[in-house]
């Protein structure tokens, strides 16, 4: 012999099941603390990216006071003798200054070239983070 009771009704007034609302509400739950949780990791990368780029960036600004005070030194110290050295071979002394002033200019250049390169804006931003937030936007937009 079975027992046979009726099902205790767990129907609202409207006909859904109290379960399958107590499980919506569970997913949304779930899905709200996962994208929180996404949202926290994405502002980590984001942090930690742009900390990486701004000693990069200081890296270039070294690099451009080390291509000035080359410059300064070079140009105080040995612009003279070298203008001299020209001078003795035979050179006029106003092409010699010439010469030299040139010379130093452009390896003062050379480095400040290779300093503000370090320090182009795109090289600041974050890449990695935002590569992420556009695939994580799209996993989401797949998942609904």
């Amino acid at each position: 012999m079975t027992d046979t009771k009726p099902a205790a009704d767990t129907r609202t007034t409207d006909d859904t099941p109290r379960q399958q609302i107590r499980e919506t509400g569970s997913l949304v739950g779930d899905a709200l603390t996962q994208v929180t949780s996404l949202m926290r990791g994405e502002m980590d990368l984001f942090r930690a990216e742009i900390d990486q780029n701004v000693k990069e960036a200081g890296a270039g600004l070294g690099m451009i006071v080390g291509g000035v005070v080359i410059m300064l030194v070079a140009l105080n110290v040995l612009a003279s003798a070298l203008v001299v050295a020209l001078t003795e071979i035979g050179i006029d002394a106003g092409w010699s200054a010439l010469i030299v002033g040139i010379s130093l200019a452009v390896i003062a250049a050379i480095l400040a070239k290779s300093g503000t390169g370090k320090l182009k804006t795109t090289s600041l931003a974050p890449t990695r983070t935002a590569k992420n937030v556009r695939r994580d936007g799209e996993a989401v937009k797949k998942a609904i």
